[in-house]
């Protein structure tokens, strides 16, 4: 009774009462996935056009890069106009956010920020309708897998909203929607096993997580020798993170369900998800994806580069060929599973090590990293971990925003890595980037504690 409740009154209501039109989305999009690939196109384009129209008129930051770049904005190929664009990086965001924004927008301007690969905080502003076609297009590729709203589904998860607001109504939604949160900040054996016996008391429909988070938790069940419950059990979503096979193989050998790869992020979108049959599809209604090589230049379909995104339903901050920092490659053809949208994989992405400490506790890596990104006066951050468990955190200071100090970034880190290790924070001029171009947020030399050594050994054997 309650998924029927929660997918025809719950969420429709709370959508509703949002000012989002999701379902009607959720409509469009249930319908566009099976047109063929040059309809798709055709839908882009027009989509194209209209968001080029729009910042133009409504952007001073995009119509003095269109005047810059000769970009026709009535070229009935807007697509070639757009790789007249040059790739929008985080630096000329945070130099024009000002400029970027459409104040105007229908229902208002919603602030989020992240890190992104980089370890800068990026902020940014999303309007009523991206929110709604991002939510839309995470439903869609949940029925694929049999999973509808409503559904019991499990989160190993983790943000300062989750993790900090646990108030009666975040409850009470999370009741209502069939919800149920377990942090993956802190995944120690004991908490891992308490994981394991709400699974079986909570009888979940899906999984949705961190990949290496859940792998992890499947690594512990078995090796405790712990039989789940897994009957209802219909798929494990993971996001936030490249999927590695050895990841996947933990997971699925464990669960005995598909894992199903998701990619995006918070400024870009929810850009690709996999289907049952193991292709990653682009949600080509809602964003175009271009690789390009080092020399900007669009690389062959099937050759691997940066992926560049363009949002073609953010009216708020339009991001228009937007560098994501991750390297992948798109795929030619079309996917036996009958679907029209086109397929792309990612061959490196965002990715995260685990923090160990000295007792056997895993802390995943964004415990750490949400506590500095949110510090005011950071402007850039590296975690590193070393084969002793200690700590070394390396900031780059934003002078704009006020003098940041040793002693606040290291009460923001404390709580996370614990009395027991020493822990050494530097101020720095800069911090060098690694061979692929990248910063990471967090490396992570150390191996688990003793009670995590047969986990660790499963692991290097799966690699």
């Amino acid at each position: 009774m309650l998924p029927f409740i929660a997918r025809h009154l719950v969420c429709p209501v709370h959508e509703w009462l949002l000012g989002r039109r999701t379902f009607r989305y959720l409509r469009e999009l249930e319908r566009s996935q099976w047109l063929a690939p040059d309809d798709i196109r055709v839908l882009q384009r027009a989509k194209l056009q209209a968001l080029l129209h729009h910042a133009q008129s409504n952007t001073p930051f995009y119509r003095r890069r269109f005047a810059e770049a000769d970009v026709d904005i009535e070229d009935p190929e807007p697509v070639g106009a757009l790789g007249r664009l040059p790739p929008l990086g985080k630096c000329e965001i945070r130099a024009s956010l000002d400029q970027m924004l459409w104040r105007d927008v229908p229902g208002g301007l919603f602030e989020h920020n992240t890190g992104g690969s980089t370890g800068e905080p990026l902020i940014f502003y999303f309007d009523r309708r991206r929110q709604g076609y991002d939510q839309a297009a995470r439903i869609r590729s949940h029925r694929w897998f049999g999973v509808d709203i409503g559904h019991r589904e499990l989160y190993i998860w983790g943000s300062p909203i989750e993790s900090n607001r646990r108030d009666s109504v975040k409850c009470l939604r999370d009741v209502l929607f069939n919800h149920r949160l377990l942090t993956a900040f802190d995944m120690s054996p004991q908490r891992m096993d308490e994981y394991l016996d709400e699974f079986d008391r909570y009888g979940p429909v899906c999984l949705f997580g961190y990949p290496s988070s859940i792998a992890l938790l499947a690594r512990h069940a078995r090796s405790s020798g712990r039989q789940l419950d897994t009957g209802r059990l219909r798929a494990v979503f993971v996001t936030g993170e490249v999927c590695y096979p050895h990841d996947r193989e933990a997971i699925t050998s464990y669960f005995g369900v598909p894992v199903a790869d998701g990619y995006g992020s918070r400024e870009a979108g929810f850009i690709a998800h996999e289907c049952p049959l193991g292709s990653m599809h682009i949600t080509a209604e809602n964003v175009i994806v271009e690789v390009i090589d080092n020399t900007g230049e669009l690389a062959p379909v099937g050759e691997a580069g940066e992926i560049v995104v363009t949002h073609l339903d953010t009216y708020a901050m339009p991001f228009i060929r937007y560098r994501t920092g991750d390297v992948g490659r798109l795929r030619p053809g079309r996917c036996p599973c009958g679907r029209g949208l086109p397929m792309m994989d990612v061959v490196q992405g965002r990715t995260t090590d685990f923090l160990y400490l000295p007792d056997g506790t895993v802390k995943h890596a964004l415990s750490i990293i949400y506590p500095l990104r949110e510090l005011a006066g950071v402007r850039q951050f590296r975690v590193t971990q070393h084969e002793d468990y200690s700590v070394t955190v390396d900031v780059v200071a934003d002078d704009r925003t006020g003098r940041i100090t040793r002693e606040a970034v290291a009460r923001r880190v404390r709580p996370v890595v614990g009395e027991r290790v020493d822990l050494r924070v530097d101020l720095v001029d800069r911090i060098a980037t690694s061979g692929s171009g990248k910063h990471r947020y967090v490396i992570s030399r150390a191996g688990p504690g003793a009670t995590l050594a047969a986990e660790n050994e499963e692991l290097k054997v799966g690699v």
